[in-house]
């Protein structure tokens, strides 16, 4: 016991060199969980609840990236951290039991039993510290359930197999797959990794209900069979299986965090929440989605639409000189023609052709091909936003033009022998096409009417 006090009280030590009250080290856990839930990083989560950086990627690891504590606070039947303070500060001015209950506006036998079974006994008296008191009570709140698959044998020998069972030839002998080793690192390499069966912890809960209609026994949730892969210390299977998942990866990943974490070219000022509201209910002209539309051989061809009148303008990408002659060179130019730079200096071509009160924001997908994004605004003044990883539905208008060029530049074709001249045809055809949603107006038309509204536009029209 005198240990698990040393333990604990050494892990309350980085929350409580921070000014203010000193807070108990479940809390500390569970706001750190929080802030991960969050979409925080394990770094920054850390930092912000006051606990060194080790210590915060400690609990992510062996938590598996799987919070191991309740989210929420206990309930009001039970004293909080707040009211052990008070009852602490209470004792230390001699008030007996029945005054500090009034005060607290508890029940005299709860205050009685709390300082009975929650003061601290290290210098051989009874004395009550709020911090003791609290972890002493969640240690005895505790309810250590064993996980169903340890209790199970038949159970997790079903989903072992399934999850992590050798493959087999047609006439029964094992195919052993390629020699690995278990590294546990984050995410799976590029090295070669074990076979398996494989199947996913979704597919083998919906199984079991198909193979045991009738055996209430053979049941169990995906949910706790990824709990018994990452979450060390939950027994049944070993870590080391995670391997056998579609991902690999040795830590299970936030959903928050992954939904909108910057990554690489795409900075935390760039991504799609920080696009202005008004491009999202199209009243307001001159918001733009961009994208490529791709062809064998590493062609390509830039797409760029207008959200509210739906005027397309197509980016001509040659291929650069030396393409299918000169060998690539690690980090050189892509002499396909969608590179940062060709890309950069294409675009800024193509879009210093409209007029510069047209254009407010561009939201492109997450390709590479516009990492040089923050040069193209310098010099275009055009903020560029990226639409969330898997989402294509963030750029719906981009994505539907996409499908209506595929008429003119079909799937598994080279897009590399259409010239500009060819290019720009087929932008004025699709310009030029009445629309539903326009009220059957051409996006031309719609554009028109867009520059006729804007201040000191002139004459300038689409034609």
């Amino acid at each position: 016991m005198v240990r698990r006090q040393q333990l604990a009280d050494r892990a309350l030590r980085p929350a409580m060199r921070s000014p203010g009250r000193p807070i108990p080290a479940r809390h500390v856990e569970r706001e750190f969980w929080r802030l991960i839930a969050q979409g925080k990083s394990t770094e920054d989560a850390a930092v912000a609840i006051g606990v060194s950086v080790p210590v915060g990627s400690r609990w992510f690891r062996h938590a598996g990236g799987m919070p191991p504590v309740s989210l929420a606070e206990p309930t009001g039947r039970y004293l909080s951290f707040a009211e052990r303070e008070e009852l602490a500060l209470l004792r230390a001015q001699g008030l007996g039991v029945r005054a500090a209950a009034r005060a607290l506006g508890r029940d005299p036998s709860t205050i009685s039993r709390e300082l009975r079974r929650n003061a601290a006994t290290r210098g051989g008296k009874l004395e009550y510290r709020a911090t003791v008191a609290q972890w002493k009570a969640q240690a005895a709140a505790k309810r250590p359930k064993l996980a169903k698959l340890a209790t199970n044998d038949r159970l997790c020998e079903y989903v072992q197999e399934r999850l992590s069972g050798a493959l087999k030839r047609p006439d029964g002998t094992v195919v052993p797959g390629p020699p690995t080793t278990w590294k546990g690192l984050n995410k799976p390499h590029r090295a070669d990794r074990r076979w398996a069966t494989a199947w996913s912890p979704e597919q083998i809960s919906r199984r079991l209900v198909v193979d045991f209609p009738h055996d209430e026994d053979m049941r169990i949730s995906h949910e706790a069979i990824y709990q018994a892969l990452y979450i060390e210390g939950r027994g049944a299977l070993k870590r080391e299986l995670v391997a056998c998942l579609r991902t690999g990866r040795a830590l299970r990943k936030p959903r928050e965090r992954a939904r909108n974490r910057p990554q690489g070219h795409v900075t935390a000022d760039v991504v799609l929440s920080e696009r202005p509201a008004e491009a999202e209910d199209r009243a307001v002209p001159g918001h733009w989605e961009g994208d490529l539309i791709i062809g064998t051989g590493r062609s390509a061809i830039g797409t760029v639409v207008e959200r509210t009148s739906r005027y397309t303008l197509l980016v001509h990408l040659p291929r650069l000189e030396g393409y299918g002659v000169e060998a690539p060179v690690k980090n050189g130019p892509a002499l396909g023609g969608y590179g940062a730079i060709a890309m950069k200096d294409a675009l800024e071509s193509t879009l210093g052709s409209m007029p510069a009160g047209l254009f407010r924001s561009l939201t492109w997908d997450r390709g590479k091909e516009l990492s040089a994004h923050a040069q193209f605004t310098i010099d275009t003044g055009i903020k560029v936003f990226f639409a969330d990883p898997h989402s294509p539905w963030q750029r719906a208008t981009n994505e539907n033009t996409n499908g209506l060029l595929r008429q003119y530049f079909p799937k598994g074709t080279d897009l590399s022998r259409w010239g500009i001249d060819d290019v720009l045809a087929v932008q004025d055809a699709l310009n030029s096409r009445p629309r539903k949603v326009l009220g059957w107006k051409t996006p031309a038309e719609a554009l028109d009417h867009q520059l006729r509204s804007l201040p000191h536009a002139g004459d300038a029209t689409t034609g």
